[in-house]
């Protein structure tokens, strides 16, 4: 077992990463939490020695792009985006703000996708959740409307309800402001509406949360 470095062995597709291995490793996206979920065991790259899971992130490049692709074929208007996280907030509503989605972020009202009266009434097609843990709400209520779920997943979730994961650490400011910007560029690029990666001018930072 490796325990001094977290670079993970290069494999034919190691070069061929939406970013460069180490963006991914400096911003923490591979960093799991201390326990593990039995839904989450495929992602999981090893154990370091403080206890910690470390995820796989060929998995979570590979995820992102099927998301992507996913994500593209939805009316943009039709997507919800939900964060209650607090780190996961302001990527949200970037992501949800450059594709032209719905985003909650913060408390989801309870209803908001079952119960017609509400103000806040809204009938998607797909819902994004940052945490399946936090924004369980939403994803009982996308469950009960029968629509898909996507979800950013750490190693301690449970996936069962989660139609698409996405392995990565969702508790990170810099991890998740990275994974919504590479879904935001990979969405656009997907739709057409990006000729190549240098033509997405956004940067990590405008998706990062301030402290």
């Amino acid at each position: 077992m490796d325990e001094v470095s977290d670079t993970q062995p290069q494999t034919d597709t190691g070069a061929h990463l939406l970013i460069p291995e180490d963006v991914y490793l400096t911003s923490g996206v591979h960093i799991g939490t201390q326990q593990k979920s039995a839904d989450m065991k495929e992602f999981i790259f090893k154990v370091r020695s403080d206890g910690l899971y470390v995820l796989d992130i060929k998995k979570t490049d590979e995820r992102i792009r099927v998301a992507a692709k996913f994500i593209s074929r939805v009316e943009p208007a039709r997507i919800l985006i939900v964060s209650a996280r607090q780190y996961g907030q302001k990527p949200a509503k970037v992501f949800g703000k450059a594709i032209g989605a719905m985003v909650v972020a913060g408390r989801f009202v309870p209803g908001s996708l079952t119960n017609p009266i509400l103000p806040k009434f809204v009938e998607p097609e797909m819902l994004f959740v940052t945490d399946p843990a936090a924004d369980e709400q939403a994803l009982r209520e996308a469950l009960n409307v029968g629509i898909p779920i996507v979800g950013i997943c750490d190693a301690n979730n449970e996936t069962k309800y989660v139609d698409l994961v996405i392995p990565s650490n969702n508790k990170g400011r810099r991890a998740l402001a990275t994974v919504y910007w590479l879904l935001t560029r990979e969405v656009l690029k997907a739709r057409g509406q990006l000729a190549s990666d240098e033509d997405f001018k956004m940067t990590v930072d405008e998706f990062e949360a301030s402290l």
